[in-house]
């Protein structure tokens, strides 16, 4: 038998995409056509209708147009007009609001979450497909974001053990022309200008451009950047039923990293907890840290109706990205309030390519008065890293930092203590059903088939050691939904997923580790969907996740992974998004979780509060004005796995947000966004025991937008 690489997958893809045009081309419109309007008023179909705080549909879940009524698994849609209302900038910010999700502190340098008790750098798409390098992604050009809750390789491939985060890009509209600005501006001193213009460039093509410029402020001292980012986005329409969208995205990021404040000891056999009066000290180097990331990021789409009931849908995407990070830390606890704190340190500069591709078949069929709606899929992704390291000189005197009297120290990097390149190559083949057992039952079936491959070579020791590893997978998908009524859905999951053990990025895999079957994770979850008014919807969730081959960071050493065994993440989830009354729109959740090693339950997983609540309302009292208001509220969380009585532990903290909203005609709106209104002294995140980040302060951020 012939040898298909993951080339002859994208080329074969093309050849498909070749052949399926010629044949449309010729093609008679679709009937359907014209019920389908809402559709066809986009370029390029990726998302649902949205009312407000409201999805009604998501394509991401399952790669079919599904309501989110109808999909068995737990799913948070932050919507265009959340993001606005709240005024938020990144994915960090966003997900304060998202219970369930915990934000963490990404050493400064990136998005990094915790879902279900899973801490994840690379659990992050773009439009279904994997964008899985360390950075911050901007919202500048998202028209929604997807957070779904749970494993799901079925859909998304390796990882997602707890979850994944899919942004939803702004795309196209044919035969219109129109037109965004925004600017505004922070009592910190930071300020952003944007612009979203779309063109009709004729009847069946169309320009969308986006583009943002950040000045990037903080309270913390020496802690500013910019960041400029440009997304022009062309989308065709070949024919009535086959549309063609072509994206490139730069972005140019450069900042200082944070990594916050050190803890302090508290007393024998107490817990450590973040030391307190020095949230403006900077505990790394002035003009030492920093962080650079310049991206290029290309996408290309193709969706169509080969007949009335086949669809065909493709995306290809490549990136390029080139990323700087220098560090300078605390790497241990103050022993007293005016003592002195340890630092470390390095430079990281990191090279990767991606090539992801995937084509999926949709095809809507009746057997009797069983209704099938098949997904047929194929993924292939080329990926290729380059990450170096480098350290202080081995012997020379170590660093610190006196709290009462702070002289930053001189650092230079010259001693290489990781240097590799890696290439992994994976193959997915997919298919799922979604049957409809008349007006009250349906199933939702599925199995992906993985080949994940890496192979690499760790240039450090003094022979060159090579690296590599075939990981063959088989991951199921099962939910069961009963409608008891039209708008009423209670649904029973299984689903699985599993991690490679070079992990998120691939950097290195041990002579221990790459002997090492990948991490596993299980999950089972019953939830209910209420859809009380069309734009109101109200939804719960109960689930157990049990992770297998459990790896974390060694609370002494993060660089460095231990196997802890098994794990178990025991929770419920209940959410609220909508509109209560016709002016008052709301957006709610609480979840409890309860994770920790199976077995031994002081054993406690890192960074997954028990108590997470959030709530967030506007209210219009007139056409032209309006108010919101929001509160977070998050129970105390260890920074690492609780291993020992003094793990470090965050405090619970509480945080009000407000906003104004005037709109001063049609084409002007203005609007004031107050974050932690009542001044609140609380630590927002932490990426182990020494890096924790103290929360804001009150900051005020004014906003102008202009449509046109």
């Amino acid at each position: 038998m012939a040898k298909f690489t993951g080339y002859s997958v994208l080329a074969l893809s093309a050849a498909l995409a070749s052949a399926v045009l010629a044949s449309a081309a010729q093609a008679e419109s679709m009937d359907a056509a014209a019920d389908d309007q809402c559709e066809d008023c986009r370029t390029i179909v990726v998302t649902g209708a949205n009312t407000g705080y409201v999805a009604q549909d998501i394509v991401t879940a399952t790669k079919t147009d599904t309501p989110l009524l109808d999909v068995p698994q737990s799913i948070h849609v932050i919507t265009r007009e959340q993001l606005d209302d709240q005024a938020h900038y990144s994915l960090g910010e966003v997900l304060r609001y998202v219970p369930g999700t915990t934000v963490g502190q990404g050493e400064g340098n990136r998005d990094q979450i915790t879902l279900r008790g899973q801490n994840t750098t690379a659990d992050f798409f773009l439009d279904g497909v994997r964008d899985d390098v360390q950075y911050y992604r901007g919202l500048y050009n998202v028209e929604r974001i997807e957070v779904l809750k749970g494993p799901y390789a079925l859909i998304f491939g390796r990882g997602g053990g707890g979850g994944i985060i899919n942004r939803v890009q702004k795309s196209p509209v044919a035969e219109e022309t129109f037109g965004a600005a925004r600017a505004s501006v922070n009592s910190f001193g930071g300020w952003d200008l944007s612009g979203d213009i779309n063109i009709a460039l004729s009847e069946k093509t169309a320009l969308r451009v986006n583009s943002a410029y950040e000045k990037i402020e903080s309270d913390r001292r020496f802690v500013d950047g910019n960041r400029f980012a440009i997304n022009p986005y062309l989308g065709v329409d070949l024919s009535e039923d086959w549309k063609l969208g072509f994206s490139y995205e730069y972005v140019n990021d450069d900042r200082v990293p944070d990594r916050g404040v050190p803890s302090i000891v508290t007393g024998a056999g107490l817990p450590n907890t973040p030391i307190r009066g020095y949230n403006r000290l900077f505990f790394g180097v002035p003009g030492v840290n920093r962080t650079t990331l310049e991206a290029h990021i290309a996408k290309l789409r193709l969706d169509g109706q080969l007949t009335d009931n086949l669809k065909f849908t493709s995306t290809v995407l490549y990136g390029d990205y080139d990323k700087l990070y220098v560090n300078v830390y605390a790497n241990g606890a103050a022993t007293s309030q005016t003592g002195t704190v340890a630092l470390d340190s390095y430079s990281d500069p990191t090279k990767r390519k991606n090539l992801i591709g995937q084509a999926n078949l949709i095809w809507d069929v009746e057997t009797g008065a069983v209704e099938h709606k098949l997904l047929f899929g194929v993924e292939y992704g080329d990926q290729d890293t380059r990450n170096q390291r480098l350290v202080r000189t081995p012997g020379s005197p170590a660093l610190s930092l006196n709290l009462t009297n702070p002289i930053y120290p001189t650092v230079t990097f010259t001693t290489p203590s990781r240097d590799t390149v890696s290439n992994v190559k994976f193959f997915s083949a997919y298919a799922q059903d979604q049957i409809s057992l008349g007006d009250h039952f349906d199933v939702v079936i599925g199995l992906r088939y993985d080949s994940f491959k890496i192979k690499g070579t760790d240039f450090i020791p003094l022979v060159d050691r090579p690296f590599a590893r075939n990981d063959k997978k088989v991951s199921p998908r099962v939910g069961l939904i009963w409608k008891p009524q039209e708008n009423i859905s209670v649904y029973s999951s299984y689903s699985q997923s599993f991690l490679p053990r070079s992990g998120d990025q691939f950097t290195t895999l041990s002579t221990t580790t790459q002997n090492l079957a990948p991490e596993k994770f299980t999950n089972a979850e019953i939830g209910a969907k209420w859809d009380i008014l069309p734009n109101l919807n109200v939804t719960a969730a109960v689930f157990q996740l049990d992770r297998t081959n459990a790896t974390t960071p060694n609370p002494a050493n993060p660089l460095v992974s231990i196997n802890i065994g098994k794990t178990r993440t025991r929770g419920v989830e209940l959410a609220a998004t909508g509109r209560v009354l016709p002016n008052w729109q709301v957006s709610a959740g609480y979840t409890y979780q309860d994770a920790a090693l199976r077995g031994n339950d002081f054993v406690r997983l890192s960074q997954v509060p028990k108590h997470q609540a959030s709530l967030w309302n506007r209210y219009d009292f007139s056409d032209a004005f309006g108010l919101g208001l929001g509160i977070i509220h998050q129970s105390s969380q260890f920074a690492a796995i609780r291993s020992s009585a003094t793990t470090t532990k965050l405090p619970s903290f509480t945080r009000v947000d407000a906003a104004l909203y005037f709109d001063v005609s049609e084409a002007i709106q203005l609007q004031a966004n107050v974050e932690n209104l009542f001044d609140t002294d609380y630590f927002s995140d932490a990426h182990n025991n020494n890096n924790i980040t103290p929360g804001a302060p009150i900051n005020g951020r004014l906003t102008v937008r202009v449509k046109f």
